[in-house]
């Protein structure tokens, strides 16, 4: 990923998510609704995958992972839910790179707040 330019991407675009976070304990006494924009860069070249799903990274399944992942969490921060999501991705798919844009909808006279994360993974 060190030439992100040149690296083959997949894009999840405004994935809707439950979780609880927020400051006061109120906020995350119910899981509310974010939306999450995924970036990946695959460990292998999209020109690699021989048009195989089992070859590349599967967004279907990616999404799953982060909505499954957001519902079990209770955090105060979406910069803290936007890392550990990233970190969990990173971990569980084959993927040298992440960008995890979370947005929340809490201010009143703002369309949203977000939080943006860009992971590697770690050689060796």
């Amino acid at each position: 990923m060190q030439n992100e330019a040149a690296a083959d991407q997949i894009h999840i675009e405004q994935l809707e998510i439950f979780a609880r976070v927020g400051v006061p304990e109120k906020e995350r006494a119910t899981p509310q609704r974010l939306t999450v924009s995924i970036t990946l860069w695959p460990k292998q070249d999209t020109r690699d995958s021989g048009d195989q799903i089992g070859r590349t990274v599967n967004y279907s399944a990616v999404a799953e992972e982060a909505k499954d992942f957001a519902r079990d969490q209770s955090v105060n921060l979406i910069e803290t839910l936007a890392d550990r999501l990233a970190m969990h991705l990173l971990g569980s798919f084959a993927i040298q790179g992440i960008r995890v844009e979370l947005r929340k909808f809490v201010l009143q006279d703002a369309k949203y707040v977000s939080a943006t994360v860009t992971r590697t993974a770690s050689v060796g």
